[in-house]
């Protein structure tokens, strides 16, 4: 009989790690994942960071298991080989050719979209390696009315999205996200999403917790309301319990769910 989840998708921050708690990851996460690794299911952390912040804040917590794949910056994917993680050159340039174009377009329209936010809040707006527009404002009250007027000039511009986590925001092309991320990993495996799990915490996250690409979703509970709801709306699992432990719970759950359900998805292959 195949395993009931082939591939686990988890956000990093909020979600499979938590900086203040000790330890930052679960053991019995840890745990459950090395057994799931080891009898085939693949595991990816899918994350808003970049690939060097991530990879320091792996080795300080400490793990005892190592994902084996990474989407970083919910578009980059990296792949474990020999103890490294090796781009996915085809992928990853393909991704950054579509954001130069689109990012060439909006270019002229910057300095009046810095000028509207300089005017009304005490924010940050600069231009990093992966987004000319990126945004850190002083508390969610204020990115919530700045994320309207983006989502509004985003609207004018084909394929051009923003990309909001809590108070941070960047401009991205709207076909390379987390979710479009996770399904690229996914066909190149052969799996279905009838066996793929997806957890997450936060806006960024609401691309992958879709039944487009993931059958199973999990929410932890310290997630925001919009994710919970998502989730629940798509029959997904919203824990009683944060972080780490909430996806360990989650992860429990569908592993009995889809163990009766097996055989109904063997039928899909």
């Amino acid at each position: 009989m195949s395993l009931p989840i082939k591939i686990i998708s988890t956000d990093f921050d909020g979600t499979f790690f938590a900086e203040f708690e000790n330890p930052p990851v679960p053991r019995e996460l840890q745990r459950l994942i090395g057994q799931l690794q080891q009898a085939g299911t693949k595991w990816l952390i899918n994350t808003g960071r970049d690939l060097s912040s991530l990879l320091e804040s792996m080795a300080r917590a400490h793990l005892s298991v190592r994902p084996d794949y990474l989407v970083v910056v919910e578009r980059e994917i990296y792949v474990h080989e020999k103890s490294q993680y090796v781009g996915w050159e085809d992928w990853n340039r393909t991704c950054a050719q579509a954001h130069a174009e689109l990012f060439a377009r909006v270019r002229a329209d910057l300095p009046q979209l810095v000028g509207w936010v300089n005017e009304r809040f005490d924010a940050s707006v600069y231009e990093d390696s992966y987004s000319p527009f990126c945004l850190i404002a002083e508390d969610n009250k204020d990115a919530d009315v700045i994320h309207e007027y983006l989502e509004a000039y985003c609207a004018q511009v084909p394929r051009l999205t923003v990309v909001r986590n809590d108070v941070y925001a960047r401009f991205s092309h709207e076909a390379y996200s987390k979710g479009t991320a996770l399904s690229e990993i996914a066909r190149r495996l052969g799996v279905s999403r009838d066996y793929i799990l997806a957890a997450g915490d936060h806006l960024n996250d609401l691309p992958m917790l879709s039944r487009e690409h993931a059958r199973w979703l999990v929410a932890p509970s310290n997630a925001i309301e919009l994710v919970k709801q998502t989730v629940r709306r798509q029959e997904g699992f919203v824990s009683d319990e944060p972080h780490g432990y909430g996806v360990a719970r989650g992860l429990e759950f569908f592993l009995e769910t889809t163990g009766r359900l097996a055989t109904s998805l063997n039928s899909k292959d």
